[in-house]
């Protein structure tokens, strides 16, 4: 009995074998560089078609942006191995604090930092800024359970943290400035909040290292970070090497 020919064309299983490629790499979480159709020369952002399982496919000086950690994950940012994988004790350290110093802690989460902060300025302000009303009830409710008072909760927007013009000391961004979703925007209005000499400094987790077990999109190399900060007019002052798995950048208002 004669064997039956495979009646689909070379072009139709060229097709779907190229089909089934992309399906898995975009299931494995794998980007290709393609431009959509919409984006236009000389623009801030590009969307991409394909792009990692972890961004959301907005792309900002080649850098995809990463998905943001929603409140329901608030457990794994007071999670007990922090203190000794994150070693948050040198992050405060290393700020420098006067006790009169207004800090916006942008990205606060639970308050894990804005509540360590908060001792550091007894006669100053944290300004805990996050675009989650959730987020936020909960910083509230620690607020009165502790009895802080030099804790402000802050509702920002994904352009604008809503901090006042020219008070600020010094921004912290604790792993949060990878996730913001329009970065320049963001970044333009806390350079705007900023005194003259005001300081950011960004935590982010080492995208060199391979070995540090977090996802790609949710590290940041130190070259990407000084690129994306002086595009925004900031003046890198130092990296300080004090944290076992992160950068620890400091950036100057000129």
């Amino acid at each position: 009995m004669a064997k039956k020919e495979n009646h689909l064309s070379p072009r139709l299983r060229a097709i779907i074998i190229i089909f089934i490629i992309l399906l898995g790499l975009m299931l494995s979480g794998w980007r290709i560089q393609l431009a959509s159709a919409t984006a236009e020369p000389g623009a801030v952002y590009q969307e991409r078609i394909i792009h990692s399982a972890d961004g959301i496919g907005k792309f900002y000086m080649s850098r995809e942006i990463a998905k943001v950690m929603g409140h329901s994950a608030a457990l794994w940012l007071e999670r007990p191995s922090r203190e000794a994988t994150e070693q948050p004790q040198q992050v405060l350290d290393a700020l420098n604090l006067n006790p009169t110093d207004f800090v916006a802690d942008i990205g606060a989460g639970t308050g894990y930092f804005s509540f360590r902060l908060s001792a550091l300025v007894p006669q100053g302000k944290v300004l805990a800024v996050d675009i989650q009303p959730e987020m936020l009830d909960i910083i509230d409710f620690l607020k009165t359970e502790n009895h802080i008072t030099n804790v402000e909760p802050i509702l920002g927007s994904v352009t604008n943290p809503n901090l006042p013009e020219e008070q600020v000391d010094l921004a912290l961004m604790v792993d949060a400035y990878h996730e913001f979703e329009y970065p320049k925007e963001m970044m333009d209005n806390i350079v705007r909040s900023l005194k003259p000499q005001g300081r950011v400094v960004l935590v982010e987790y080492r995208q060199e290292n391979p070995f540090i077990p977090i996802k790609a999109l949710h590290k940041m190399s130190q070259k990407q970070v000084r690129q994306e900060m002086a595009a925004v007019g900031l003046e890198w002052l130092e990296t300080k090497n004090v944290l076992p798995q992160q950068h620890l950048m400091v950036f100057q208002k000129p």
